[in-house]
């Protein structure tokens, strides 16, 4: 028996996220703490998960405020790691009428990026049911190298190993970079959540299917989920492709954390039900869930303390 359900590494950084303007005139910014790892991890454990993190952030204002926040919404904070040398990273979200937003990243370096290889805690990995990466902990060599250090653990502990390639091209060198670690992270999960037009970037294929079978020639992947903003979300498994509609609000207001969340709540499953023997009608149910806790936060700013409780998400689906 393992402790922990999900452990995740990679960044915890602030957002600011636009909150409205002052009496003169000006922008105000609401400093909200992000970062796609942690953004799942809050969504598992308002779900009853036990979960650690394990990254590097600054010592401090911010990095104090990242780690109380964790904390606070039930994260094992005991892997955080703290720099007193380089700040937390920062990261200003520019959202758009639609929702969507635009990221400029104040991270050259950011303390995220100091994370070394010999901070790893194999303990902790060893005694994890799923770990969980993405990319932004791998655009520069040595948390890289701590990034593929902590796979290399997890493959030999038998854990499930989930990816999400949460692509931000301005923190690359170059995309060819970017695709080339994205391949890595591709050859070694059992699950990955990829989005709409990451897919699409990914392998040249405009048709979501398409993009899948173009993935699966080169890798295999179990369990491909494709989050495609309002027009719902898929999954592919084996033979299986299941869809599930959005749950489309008038009251959205930002998207940042959405698919974290979708992809909190996929794990939620995998945690209950495992990968052997998923069936048509339980991905359905699976991505449907997700969906719905996905739709939820897109009415709240920010996303890591805010995840919406089971409640809620139940609400959304009988609604």
């Amino acid at each position: 028996m393992k402790t922990y359900d999900v452990t995740a590494l990679g960044e915890l950084l602030i957002d600011f996220t636009e909150n409205g303007v002052s009496g003169q005139g000006n922008p105000l910014f609401e400093a909200n703490p992000g970062g796609a790892p942690c953004n799942v991890l809050a969504m598992l454990t308002r779900l009853g998960h036990k979960t650690a993190f394990i990254g590097k952030v600054g010592k401090d204002f911010f990095g104090e405020q990242l780690k109380s926040a964790i904390e606070e919404v039930g994260i094992d904070s005991s892997y955080l790691q703290m720099d007193k040398d380089i700040h937390t990273t920062l990261a200003l979200v520019h959202t758009f009428p639609d929702g969507d937003r635009d990221f400029s990243f104040y991270r050259n370096p950011g303390a995220d990026m100091m994370l070394t290889a010999d901070e790893i805690p194999e303990d902790l990995i060893r005694n994890s049911k799923i770990f969980h990466f993405g990319t932004l902990s791998m655009t520069h060599e040595g948390v890289r190298e701590a990034t593929k250090k902590a796979i290399r653990i997890a493959e030999e502990s038998g854990c499930i190993i989930s990816f999400d390639p949460n692509l931000r091209p301005p923190l690359w060198k170059s995309l060819d970079e970017a695709k080339e670690q994205v391949l890595y992270g591709l050859a070694h999960c059992h699950i990955l959540k990829i989005s709409d037009n990451e897919i699409q970037w990914l392998t040249g294929k405009e048709d979501y299917t398409e993009g899948v079978e173009w993935i699966r020639e080169r890798y295999q992947i179990p369990l491909i989920l494709v989050s495609m903003g309002k027009e719902g979300s898929r999954a592919y498994y084996k033979g299986i492709m299941a869809e599930a509609a959005p749950f489309l609000q008038e009251n959205t207001i930002e998207t940042t954390g959405a698919g974290d969340t979708f992809c909190g709540c996929v794990l939620h499953y995998i945690c209950g039900h495992g990968l052997e023997g998923l069936t048509a009608d339980g991905l359905r149910e699976m991505l449907t869930f997700a969906n719905a806790a996905a739709s939820v936060i897109t009415t709240r700013k920010g996303a890591l303390r805010v995840m919406p409780e089971r409640e809620e998400i139940e609400r959304m689906l009988k609604g």
